[in-house]
């Protein structure tokens, strides 16, 4: 295990990682909801024309609602799509509601998925579809709208009510779609406080189960039967299945591949299931990439202390002992912790990272490039192989980073300002 530890912020110069003063604001853009109260960006996404969408928790009057919002390539709203540029609403009428991702589709339709709030205490997973101006397509689910539901209940997860998105807590949503228009997402069962288990799920191309997914639509993942989390998941191009989270309680990393029919791999890593400490400290995975050759990378966090954590695994599951001894790598930003909890692979191998420091007015986004033998890239930063940026005047928090055509970063979030602010900033290459 090898740790950086850094604190002064780097200065800022107009080189690769730092930002792009052309784009809105000085390299950063708030994203209008309208008659929002408060706003979290938990997901970014590029389309064919090179706009950006934006999902997000948005708090209303009422409560909460999934937001989906698009900004033209130079931050700035597209006021044609949706009402004045965004678009919210509920899962199901009269519930509350967030969204944690936003996927465009090959034909350019909207995928977005998040959080159905059933109570105030548990939440369900669910999606929504919209064509490109921001319209409801009435094929999908309910008139665009889905909420999942599993036999036993097995979907609900717990409400995580006063943890913001993209701090490690209780609320996670992630979704792949393969070729053929199938719908991969992943969510957590409670069947009590501190016995749970992650949920992978297949939904076909209109919403309902496939029940071809293990003969019933979904596989429980749960290793020895500890209590296991899901956090992401990325689908290979052979069309395995790669999910990735913690184990365990201190929490342990974890891996573990299916096949397509939702068996386990049993080829992977140890009987398909691969789990990591950092020395003595516990270890939770946020993101993971896949590289060309298979070999994963996967992004998070270590703790007690945060750190942000990176560990690159053969596709078997086996550590790459070329990089960082096989150990995961850390790296200390700032004086209260960090973690990474998104990241993007570049065609060239390297791979980008985005996420904050933690601490109240302490916490900043932070950005990172890893070459592709997992090193830090001096070359982007002021030498460090990574940026800190101060958006507002307290907590600010990246959640999710994706690469415009140029190359030119674009990182989302959100900045506490009075109410949280959903914020996207954009990065030089």
């Amino acid at each position: 295990m090898s740790i950086q530890s850094v604190i002064a912020l780097p200065t800022l110069a107009p080189t690769a990682g730092h930002l792009d003063t052309r784009f809105a604001a000085h390299g950063r853009a708030q994203v209008y909801f309208a008659d929002s109260l408060s706003s979290m960006t938990n997901g970014v996404a590029i389309d064919s024309s090179g706009r950006l969408l934006v999902a997000a928790k948005v708090g209303m009057a009422h409560g909460s609602r999934f937001g989906l919002a698009r900004l033209l390539k130079d931050g700035s709203a597209d006021l044609g799509f949706g009402n004045q540029g965004s678009v919210i609403g509920q899962f199901e009428p009269g519930f509350e509601a967030m969204a944690g991702k936003v996927q465009v589709l090959a034909d350019g339709r909207l995928l977005v998925v998040g959080l159905h709030y059933e109570n105030a205490h548990r939440s369900l997973p669910a999606l929504a579809m919209f064509d490109s101006q921001g319209h409801p397509v009435q094929e999908f689910g309910d008139n665009g709208h889905c909420v999942v539901r599993l036999p036993g209940n097995l979907s609900h997860g717990v409400r995580d009510a006063w943890l913001p998105p993209g701090v490690p807590g209780a609320e996670a949503c992630d979704v792949n779609v393969q070729e053929d228009g199938r719908i991969l997402l992943v969510a957590n069962h409670h069947f009590e406080l501190a016995d749970h288990a992650g949920i992978l799920i297949r939904l076909e191309s209109n919403g309902t189960l496939d029940k071809s997914f293990n003969g019933r639509g979904f596989v429980i993942v749960r290793h020895l039967l500890m209590n296991t989390w899901l956090s992401t998941l990325k689908l290979q191009s052979d069309g395995r299945i790669i999910v990735g989270g913690s184990i365990n309680f201190p929490e342990e990393g974890l891996l573990a591949r299916y096949y397509t029919d939702g068996s386990l791999d049993e080829s992977f890593a140890v009987d398909g299931f691969m789990s990591f400490k950092t020395q003595e400290r516990s270890a939770q995975i946020s993101q993971i990439v896949q590289h060309r050759n298979g070999a994963i990378h996967c992004f998070g966090s270590s703790r007690d202390p945060m750190h942000c954590l990176a560990l690159k695994v053969h596709s078997n599951g086996r550590p790459d002992i070329h990089c960082n001894g096989g150990v995961p790598q850390l790296l200390e930003i700032g004086r209260c912790g960090c973690q990474w909890t998104a990241a993007h692979l570049n065609p060239d191998g390297s791979v980008l990272a985005a996420g904050a420091t933690i601490g109240g007015i302490e916490a900043d986004f932070i950005v990172a490039r890893y070459k592709p033998d997992g090193q830090l890239d001096p070359h982007f930063g002021d030498r460090t192989g990574w940026v800190r940026t101060r958006l507002g005047r307290s907590l600010d928090m990246a959640t999710s980073i994706a690469v415009q055509d140029d190359g030119n970063i674009v990182v989302g979030g959100y900045s506490l300002d009075g109410n949280y602010r959903a914020v996207v900033a954009r990065y030089l290459a």
